[in-house]
């Protein structure tokens, strides 16, 4: 079996994830960076970007060349990952080709920050999508694919994994809540609450220092051992989902109970679906002041808050939920 995947790897990006999962189930895999397909002088890339709807500069010289990967490599499957520059007209080339073509689109493509009318026309070209949002399934059904599954986002286990501390070291300094997202604006007023409530809170991500409640808590962008650290060193990890994207989880959903840290979250229904009623793994708020006043429960009550990561912990990491299980369901799914 052979797979070519296009996306973005290194961080938590899934394309590496996916490359890995591939590799680790016998598949023969080979990776196509879509990034390049953005590279141009500035000018070129901000003309293409702002006028002609995020257009990849170099969309030609990328499909040119997964036509001739796939031509060398024959592989029976194409899996792409997020807003991939690949056009309608290259992936009807693809499908005739007889290679099954995979979309998980990893973002809400009518979200204005990824918005791009040239992706939208290529995605009813695609054999299946997969959408880690319920949302946004019956639009992406109307604008014509032939078939769109949910899948939840998972973890990756080779970066997210409890860290080991010394606790005579690293208590003084262990953070009461750990975020790690980016400031959108809609979250501001959640972040603003939990520290006037004088909670100690560690900010990973971007843009936190624009905003003068947020600022003196960020701690900047964050690689993975940075980030698995600081999510493991806190007593609660936050877990905010993104309105924009229209999302009922994230990413975060799985990657802080990986780490064995007890996990507060907007309550949405994939979340329920995800770790069951409240209590069993994790705690839900819907609004800031049940966020606040589950925060501080949690942090006076050690045990209860020990039991949840523990049990979130095994529903995660033993509950099938890592991107080598996701690749496995896309392709029983297209072989079906």
């Amino acid at each position: 079996m052979k797979i070519l995947i296009i996306g973005i790897s290194g961080g938590t990006n899934i394309g590496g994830s996916f490359l890995k999962a591939a590799n680790n189930l016998g598949i023969s895999a080979v990776f196509q960076n879509r990034e390049n397909a953005y590279q141009a002088p500035r000018w070129l890339k901000l003309y293409n970007w702002h006028i002609r709807g995020k257009y990849p500069s170099k969309l030609k010289k990328i499909e040119q060349e997964v036509l001739r990967i796939i031509g060398q490599l024959c592989p029976q499957y194409l899996l792409t990952t997020g807003i991939t520059p690949i056009s309608q007209t290259t992936l009807q080339k693809i499908g005739s080709m007889g290679v099954q073509r995979i979309n998980f689109i990893t973002d809400d493509p009518w979200n204005p920050a990824h918005y791009a009318p040239w992706f939208l026309k290529a995605l009813p070209h695609y054999d299946i999508v997969f959408s880690p949002r319920h949302a946004v399934i019956s639009d992406l059904l109307n604008l014509g694919c032939r078939q769109v599954e949910y899948l939840p986002f998972a973890y990756d286990l080779d970066l997210f994994y409890p860290e080991k501390f010394d606790q005579v070291n690293d208590n003084v300094s262990m953070p009461d809540i750990v975020f790690a997202g980016g400031a959108d604006r809609d979250r501001i007023p959640y972040i603003s609450a939990l520290i006037k409530a004088g909670f100690k809170v560690d900010l990973y991500g971007g843009y936190w220092e624009r905003y003068p409640e947020t600022r003196t808590h960020t701690r900047g962008q964050a690689d993975v051992p940075t980030l698995r650290k600081a999510l493991s060193s806190a007593k609660i990890g936050l877990c905010l989902v993104r309105r924009a994207n229209r999302d009922g989880h994230c990413m975060r959903t799985f990657e802080v109970p990986a780490v064995g840290t007890c996990m507060l979250t907007e309550d949405t229904q994939e979340h329920r679906d995800i770790f069951g009623q409240e209590g069993e793994a994790v705690i839900y708020f819907k609004t800031l002041t049940e966020m606040v006043e589950k925060a501080h429960w949690l942090l006076n009550h050690d045990a209860e808050r020990q039991r949840l990561a523990q049990n979130a912990y095994r529903l995660i990491t033993q509950g099938g939920h890592t991107y080598g299980d996701r690749l496995k369901t896309m392709l029983s799914f297209v072989n079906q």
